[in-house]
Formats: C-alpha cells, structure tokens, sequence
C-alpha cells in the first residue's frame, strides 16, 4: 500500500524529486572519488616524495569536499521540502475525506483510529519519505559505485565482497521480517492509549462521580503497559541491526587488511591501493547500514500506509447522485413515507415503516419512550444517514437524489448534545452563517434566553469558549447551540431533545420567544418532555420505532394510550387537560 501511496501523492512534486536525485548523484559520485585521490597521494605522493603532487591533489580533494557538502545541502533541504509537504497533503487528504463520513462510517471506524491515522500513521510515511530521499537515494549509488571502484582497485580484494554482502542480507532480511506484523501491532495499541484518553477526559466527571479514578488509571496503566512491551520487542530486534552490521563491517575490513598486508609485501599492492580499497569496502558497507535504516522504519511506514488507505478508500455511505441538480430549498415542506432504518449487522430495523409530515409555520413533535427511535427518525431528515427502504422528501425533492451540502444549508440543527468549538461565543454563533451582524447576535442570544450570561460575561460576544464548550454550563451550552441555529435562519430548525437542560421556566419563555423567529420555518422538535410539545401543531408518537399515533395533544390523550401514559407519567389527570 506505500507505493501505491506514495506514487499519488508524489505526484505533484517531480522537480523537486528530480533536484534532489540529480544533487545526491553529483555529491555521492564526489564521495566516491576521494578515496581515488587519496590512494594516489599515498602512492604518488607520499611514497615518491613528490610533495607538489600532494598539495595538488589535496585542493582538489578539498573542492570535491565543499561541491559534496553544497550538494548534500540543496538535496536535504529539498527533500525535507518535499516530504513535509506529503505530510501536509495525506493530513488534508484524510480530513476531507472523514469530513464526507456519514454517522455510518463514524460509528465503523470510531474517533480514536481516525486521530492516530491522521497524525502518528502520517508522521511515518513522511519520515520515510524525508530518508528516501536524503539517504536511500544516496545508498544504491554509493552500493554499486563503490563496488565499480573497488573493482578498479584490486579484482582479487573484491572477491571479499561476495563473502560479506549475502552475509549483511540475509541477516538483515531475517531480523525485519519480524518486525514487520510487531509494528501492526504497535499502531493498533497506540489507537487503544487514545481511545482510553479519549473517553477518560470525556468522561471525568463521571468517572470522580463513581470514584473510578484508580480504576481508570489502571486500565490506562494495563494499555500503557500492553504498548511498552510491543515497543520493546520492536527495540530488541532494532537494537541487533546496527551490531550485526557493524560486525560485519569490521570483519570485513580485518580481512581486507590481513589479505591486503599478505599481498604488499609479495609486492602484488600498493598501500594506497589497499587504503582506497578499505575506504570503498566502508562505503559499500555503509550504503548498506543506510538501507537498512530505511528498512528498520519500512514495515511501520507500510502498515501505517495501509491504515491511511484505509480510510482514503472508505466511501461515505451518504453521496450525492452524478445526476444530481442543484437546488435551493426554501420552502421547509418534509414528507416521510414508508420510512424504515436498520444499522448495518443489525437483526432488525430501528424505525418501521415511518409515515410523517412537516409543514412550514407549523411544529411537529416528536415523542416517545427510550430507544423508540426518535432522534434516529430526526436523523433521516438531513442525511446523517439515509433510510434502507421509503423516501425522505424535502419540498418535493428526495434527499438522496440531491447534494448533501443543498439539505444541510437549508436546515438548523441543535443535536441532543450540543457541542461548542473553541473560540469565542460570536464565532460559535457565526458558525452557520458568517456575515452575521452583531445585533443579529444578540437577537438570537435574546430569542434563546442566553443575553443575560453572555452580557455578563466581561468580553460579551469576544468571550473564550473552550472545546466543547468545557466552561460554561450545559444549560448555557444548549441555549448557546439554538442560539446558533437561530442565526442561521433556516427555513427547517430540528431540535432534537434540545430543551432537557432548560428549567421549565426558561424552557417556556424560548418557546414563546421563537414563535416569531420561526413562524415562516418548519420546526420539528424531539423531547421527553410533555410540557415543551404539546402546544405543538402536529405530535408525532413513536412506540418500538413504529408510528402508533398522529395528531395534536388533545386528540392523542383520547386516541393514543401510548401518548397518554407518557403524559400521564409527567402531568396529572387536571394538568394535562
């Protein structure tokens, strides 16, 4: 999967690709030419006395050195260029690609691998980019150079080599064929530490509530500990490269001096021939430690490009038709007919069979028992996932066959938990529709009974707001999220059980406030609460994710025994008449 990766996102990036092999030819060539001329200033020079030959051939020596650094610095900084630059692009790349997700794909793949996919899993490939291109390039032409040039040294020294390189090979090969299935592992143990992080930051105040912080800290402790032993059998292998290869090396090199020294004083070998010989025998042999660096990180970037493809090629189970037109929905009019809906693996539907309405100046409730299904029906709506049999129109459309992005401008969500993005509170109001003025702010701040703990606050609308939404309290957080929607002035508002941290005084006056924000909107609202729906111009009742009654609050308490044992549950007999 590396490859293949890395041949599409390379793509846009040959020059510099090209700069940075034409530099690492001119600066490994340049590398291998000095120890040539430091062979003839032995020979030539030192042995003659001829010590105008050396300082000759010694400038020269020191202009390949400075061309060799100059070109090693064009090519690394090209190559750190190119390779933060793969980073950047396989970052975005995998954003927008989990920004199409539907709550499907969401639920399949979960927040915690997507978070390692697209920082830890990324941060491999670009460093094994960032070393092919400043060492792996350089390592097969030093490789094959320095056997040519060591070959042009002595032919019977050379024979060394066909001793020392299948040695260096097959150690190396065994080694990272362990390591390769340990990285998989790795990456998968480093999704579980942030998925365990996750959910404790999450969940923190329920986790003092119960008194599980130790219980918590252990089981961070037991993941923690899983990951550190993978880590170490991955250091254990890791740790036997560099010997084995420095071993071999220095065998190597005692071999080439014991058959060398033979051979001086036969007279068949010249000491400088013997010392370029041994530089070479060092090059080829560091070349190989190069590449085997390379192939150290190689299986971890390989399983962490198989993660990142992964999701790249994960296609959103909600996508707009190729025949789909452009269309602007103005109107808010919602007819559900047939509506049925099953999660994938599931033995049987959430939701059977739905038939509903929503007109535009009217609201329409929704309610029923735990797990009836009523924040999944409200889903359907904007496409968080589309339904697995009937049809779901909005002003005669349907859904699927229109763009995702056509259905959600034209609606205002309030989710059941609210969730605020870091900045302040105009940003957070701002958020579905940016050119906002600050008095539209304010009138919605007013609507949402949210004015008076925002006008307290000493920055007002400049005021920080944490992620999430952390520091200030959930009643606010709600009030602030229909605040939001109330700006973006859609012409559908979905509430879904939006009113449950309001106390039922401030529940009351948003509702009476937004009757005239929203008389021109379709409102449909999700709640458990009787008295924040039944003023409502259409109640919808849902029973085990059927429809089992239709109709306003007084019609229902006398058709419906599922509606009234729900009212009755909250109002006595005098208060729900």
């Amino acid at each position: 999967m590396l490859i293949p990766l890395l041949r599409t996102y390379l793509a846009p990036y040959k020059r510099p690709i090209a700069v940075v092999l034409i530099f690492q030819l001119v600066q490994t060539l340049a590398n291998l030419w000095l120890p040539g001329l430091n062979a003839d200033i032995i020979d030539k020079g030192v042995v003659q006395g001829d010590t105008g030959y050396i300082v000759r051939t010694g400038g020269m020596m020191l202009m390949v050195t400075i061309i060799q650094v100059v070109c090693t610095i064009v090519a690394v900084y090209y190559g750190a260029r190119t390779a933060m630059a793969l980073g950047r692009d396989l970052r975005a790349g995998v954003f927008g690609k989990v920004e199409t997700f539907a709550a499907r794909e969401m639920a399949q793949l979960g927040a915690p691998t997507l978070i390692t996919r697209t920082t830890n899993d990324v941060q491999q490939v670009q460093l094994i980019v960032f070393l092919a291109l400043t060492l792996l390039v350089a390592a097969p032409i030093m490789c094959f150079g320095g056997i040519f040039m060591a070959l042009r040294q002595d032919v019977e020294l050379s024979g060394l080599l066909l001793l020392v390189m299948p040695a260096l090979i097959i150690s190396i090969g065994l080694v990272i064929r362990q390591m390769r299935p340990l990285f998989r592992v790795m990456q998968v143990k480093i999704d579980g530490i942030n998925g365990i992080m996750r959910e404790q930051i999450m969940g923190i105040r329920v986790i003092r509530a119960f008194v599980k912080e130790r219980y918590e800290t252990e089981r961070f402790a037991d993941a923690n500990r899983e990951t550190m032993d993978v880590a170490i059998a991955v250091g254990r292998l890791t740790s036997m490269m560099f010997p084995i290869v420095m071993l071999i090396m220095n065998v190597s090199v005692v071999l080439a001096t014991w058959f060398g020294g033979y051979r001086i004083g036969s007279g068949d070998l010249e000491v400088g021939t013997l010392t370029a010989f041994q530089n070479y025998l060092v090059q080829i042999l560091m070349s190989v430690m190069m590449a085997t660096f390379m192939l150290m990180l190689w299986p971890r970037a390989e399983v962490s490009a198989e993660r990142i493809t992964e999701v790249l090629d994960t296609e959103p189970s909600v996508l707009a038709p190729d025949d789909a037109v452009q269309v602007t929905l103005d109107r808010g009019e919602i007819d559900i007919t047939g509506a049925s809906f099953a999660f994938p693996g599931a033995e049987q539907d959430v939701l059977h069979e739905i038939d509903m309405v929503a007109r535009r100046g009217e609201t329409t409730a929704i309610i029923g028992s735990t797990g009836s299904g009523k924040s999944t029906l409200l889903g359907l709506i904007p496409r968080l996932f589309d339904a697995t049999a009937g049809t779901i129109r909005i002003d005669g459309h349907d859904v699927r066959g229109l763009h995702p992005e056509d259905v959600w401008a034209s609606i205002g969500l309030v989710p059941q938990r609210p969730f605020l993005f870091s900045g302040t509170v105009a940003s957070n109001l701002r958020y579905g529709r940016p050119d906002a003025t600050d008095e539209e702010l304010w009138d919605a701040l007013d609507i949402a009974q949210a004015r008076d703990f925002v006008s307290r606050m000493p920055e007002q609308l400049d005021a920080p707001i944490s992620q999430g939404g952390t520091n200030v309290s959930g009643g606010q957080r709600q009030r602030l999220a229909i605040a939001r929607a109330i700006v973006k002035r859609p012409p559908i508002y979905l509430f879904d059980d939006s009113f449950s941290a309001l106390d039922y005084a401030t529940d009351a006056a948003l509702r009476a406030a937004m009757r005239t924000a929203t008389a021109q909107a379709t409102v449909v609202i999700v709640a458990q609460r009787v008295s924040t729906i039944r003023n409502a111009d259409r109640i919808v009742v849902l029973d085990e994710g059927r429809v089992v009654g239709t109709g306003t609050h007084t019609d229902l308490m006398q058709a419906c025994d599922v509606y009234r044992e729900i009212v009755l549950s909250q109002l006595t007999e005098e208060e729900a008449a």
